[in-house]
C-alpha cells in the first residue's frame, strides 16, 4: 500500500517532539503539506529544518501557539484557516497522587489535553464537511481504558478524548469525513526515554534492561513487554489519514502492544 496524500495540509498539534514529531515526519513523507506546532518559535524552526533535511522536497512549515488557551488556538486558527487533517495530540502528563491534585491541575490537564482538541476540531471541522473530505485524529491513551491510580488526572482527559471523538464522528455521518482516536501505550519518546536513563542510572542497569522491567512492574498485561517507539505509533496514524482509511470512522485503534486485556 502507498500512501498518497499530496494536495492536504495535515496540522500536528504538539509536533516538536515524540510522537508528534514522528506522525508530521510520516505524513511528510506522504506528500502532505505538514504544519508543525510548538509553544516555542525555536522549537517550532529547529523541528521544520530537521525534517527538511530528512525528507528532501518535503513541504513543511511551522506555526507557534499554545493551543492549551483559547487565544493559542484562536492565533492558530488566524494563521491557518483550514486544514484537510487535523492530528490533536498535544498533551501532558505527570505521575502524581490523587490527594496530591489541586483543582488548578485538573483544569490545566483538561485545557491542554482535551479543549485543545475541542476548540481546534470546531475550528476545522465545518470546512472538511463543506469540502467533503478531511481526518480528524484525536492521540489517546491506554491511560483512558485502564485509568492509572498514579495520574488519574491524566486518564480522565484521556477517557474524555474517546467520548469527543466517537460524538464528531456521528456528525460526519454520509461525507468523505472520518474522526478516529489512536491509543498508544507506553511510548520512547524524549521525555520518557530520560525517566528511563535515570532509572537505568540509578539501578546499574542498561538503557534496555531499565526499559523491559519498567513495562513488565508497571503495565504487566502487555503482550509486546517493551516500549513502542514514536514511529510505530506514527504509522498507525498516518494510516487513519489516509485515503485508504475511507471506512475507519469513529474507532478507537489501540496502538499499546496488548495491554488492554478485552478482545475489543
Amino acid at each position: 500500500m502507498k500512501i498518497d496524500l499530496s494536495g492536504k495540509t495535515a496540522l500536528v498539534t504538539g509536533s516538536t517532539a515524540g510522537i508528534g514529531k514522528a506522525i508530521a515526519r510520516g505524513l511528510a513523507a506522504t506528500g502532505a503539506e505538514v504544519v508543525v506546532n510548538g509553544r516555542g518559535q525555536a522549537k517550532v524552526d529547529a523541528t521544520v529544518a530537521e525534517i527538511g533535511k530528512e525528507l528532501p522536497g518535503a513541504k513543511v512549515r511551522g506555526i507557534a501557539a499554545d493551543v492549551s488557551t483559547s487565544e493559542g488556538c484562536k492565533a492558530l486558527l488566524t494563521a491557518l484557516p483550514q486544514a484537510d487533517i487535523l492530528v490533536n495530540n498535544t498533551g501532558i502528563y505527570e505521575a502524581k497522587p490523587f490527594f496530591d491534585i489541586p483543582d488548578e491541575d485538573w483544569s490545566r490537564y483538561f485545557d491542554t489535553n482535551v479543549m485543545s482538541g475541542v476548540r481546534l476540531s470546531r475550528g476545522y471541522m465545518q470546512g472538511m464537511l463543506k469540502r467533503n473530505w478531511g481526518r480528524i485524529v484525536f492521540i489517546s491513551s491506554e491511560s483512558g481504558l485502564n485509568i492509572p491510580t498514579e495520574m488519574i488526572q491524566y486518564g480522565m482527559t484521556k477517557t474524555a478524548q474517546l467520548a469527543i471523538s466517537r460524538g464528531l464522528a456521528e456528525l460526519t455521518r454520509g461525507t468523505a469525513v472520518t474522526v478516529n482516536s489512536v491509543l498508544p501505550g507506553p511510548t520512547m519518546s524524549e521525555g520518557v526515554e530520560t525517566f528511563v536513563k535515570d532509572l537505568a542510572r540509578q539501578n546499574g542497569e542498561s538503557l534496555e534492561e531499565a526499559a523491559t522491567k519498567f513495562v513488565k512492574q508497571h503495565r504487566p498485561t502487555s503482550i509486546l513487554q517493551r516500549f513502542a517507539t514514536p514511529e510505530e505509533i506514527a504509522n498507525m496514524v498516518v494510516y487513519v489519514c489516509s485515503r485508504e482509511a475511507a471506512a475507519t470512522n469513529g474507532a478507537a485503534l489501540r496502538a499499546e502492544g496488548g495491554i488492554v486485556n478485552t478482545i475489543a
